[in-house]
């Protein structure tokens, strides 16, 4: 999937969050957008997705047609996907009735035999207790085992343009190789996918190899490169500026 952000600017109670803020993903491109905390990360994940409550002007488009008028159920039939920073729990429902909800509302519908055959491979992927399926969605799961079900959900899903909100916190080195290794097994499988990973370190970028790589700071992006621009942030910070930038350009 395509998807165009242009000259955004994004309002919550008068206070401007995002600045005239520019991106465009192509298919394929796989986006890292790396900034300290409180400069408008996880606000752009939302305001993609279409939560409410930000005054918004400027445009957001997918595949060069406009989504901001979309409601975020018609955003996910789309193809957009926001992997949560903090997943919540929904207790009544279990997990294998959310993700076949989920795909019920899709057109191409999946039989019960295949959706459980489906279901059951990636859990046993992602290393995932099958007694997880038969539970509250998300009730009385740990950090990592929520970021697993994150995952779950994608690869049940096939969304077309994903978001990684610090996809990294809260899991354990092995458990973030785990969701990583199906993450981009799913990616080649599908290399028309695009990727926005939102981080504060290079560790998932390690395994997620980045096209590009942007640094953020006080509602905008400030410098645009390549991996070597990640490396840097991470040994020197956001405050200093990164001399020779990477021929990556997101023109």
């Amino acid at each position: 999937m395509k998807l165009e952000i242009k000259n955004l600017n994004v309002f919550v109670k008068d206070k401007e969050i995002l600045k005239n803020f520019n991106l465009k993903i192509l298919p394929g491109e796989i986006h890292a957008l790396m900034g300290p905390n409180g400069t408008g990360k996880s606000t752009l994940s939302k305001v993609i997705m279409g939560y409410p409550d930000y005054q918004i002007t400027g445009d957001i488009k997918a595949n060069d047609k406009s989504i901001l008028n979309l409601e975020i159920d018609e955003r996910s039939k789309l193809g957009i996907f926001l992997v949560y920073q903090s997943p919540i729990a929904i207790d009544g429902l279990t997990n294998s009735e959310v993700i076949k909800a989920c795909l019920d509302t899709r057109e191409n519908k999946k039989g019960l035999y295949e959706f459980i055959l489906n279901l059951e491979a990636n859990v046993s992927n992602l290393e995932m207790n099958k007694e997880m399926l038969h539970r509250g969605f998300n009730v009385g799961f740990s950090g990592g085992e929520r970021k697993k079900n994150e995952i779950l959900q994608v690869l049940m899903l096939k969304p077309k343009f994903i978001i990684l909100d610090e996809l990294d916190s809260g899991l354990d080195v092995d458990s973030l190789k785990i969701v990583c290794d199906n993450l981009n097994n799913y990616l080649q499988e599908n290399p028309d996918v695009s990727v926005l990973i939102i981080t504060h370190y290079t560790r998932i970028l390690d395994y997620i190899k980045p096209t590009h790589v942007h640094k953020m700071k006080d509602g905008t992006i400030l410098e645009t490169g390549d991996f070597n621009l990640a490396k840097f942030i991470e040994k020197n910070g956001y405050n200093q500026s990164f001399d020779i930038v990477g021929e990556v350009s997101n023109e």
